[in-house]
């Protein structure tokens, strides 16, 4: 049996906080605002993977009101969450995401971010597609006032 799931999320920028994307420290003035270290990618790909599985959603599993996750890193949620899923029998088919950020640019940061998360979760690269656009100036992420994150995933039953 194959299941798909569908995440998204979105963080505002915050001044004095690092850049996490993709499990990745990316060089930008500001960084994003979250109770752990705001992996906006990361977070879209947890909601996607619980909802693959019926499982809920990262704030289910995750609260931000826990003091044990406050800056955790996020890949920890990730191995986490696909620990959990593999408890329940499935296994990863296949991840494709997208970011969307006017600033900064992605593009050379992506292909260490798939190295990041397939070691994170324990799969291929190639079954970690990332890709990165802006919304042409338009609405929150076009004014740079933060970044969001989509995420499709596949599972597969074992």
């Amino acid at each position: 049996m194959i299941r798909v799931g569908f995440g998204y999320d979105v963080h505002a920028f915050a001044e004095g906080r690092a850049l996490w994307l993709g499990g990745v420290r990316v060089e930008h003035p500001v960084g994003l605002l979250g109770h752990s270290d705001a992996d906006v990618l990361v977070h879209a790909i947890c909601d996607a993977l619980l909802g693959a599985a019926s499982m809920g959603d990262i704030g289910v599993h995750f609260p931000d009101s826990a003091k044990e996750y406050k800056d955790i890193d996020s890949k920890l949620l990730l191995k986490e969450t696909m620990t959990m899923l593999r408890k329940a029998g499935y296994e990863l088919g296949n991840i494709d995401s997208t970011i969307v950020a006017e600033q900064p640019k992605l593009k050379t940061y992506i292909p260490l971010m798939q190295q990041t998360l397939a070691k994170a979760i324990g799969v291929d690269e190639a079954d970690i597609s990332i890709k990165a656009t802006t919304s042409e100036k338009l609405g929150f992420t076009g004014r740079s006032e933060g970044i969001a994150a989509f995420a499709t995933v596949l599972i597969i039953k074992r």
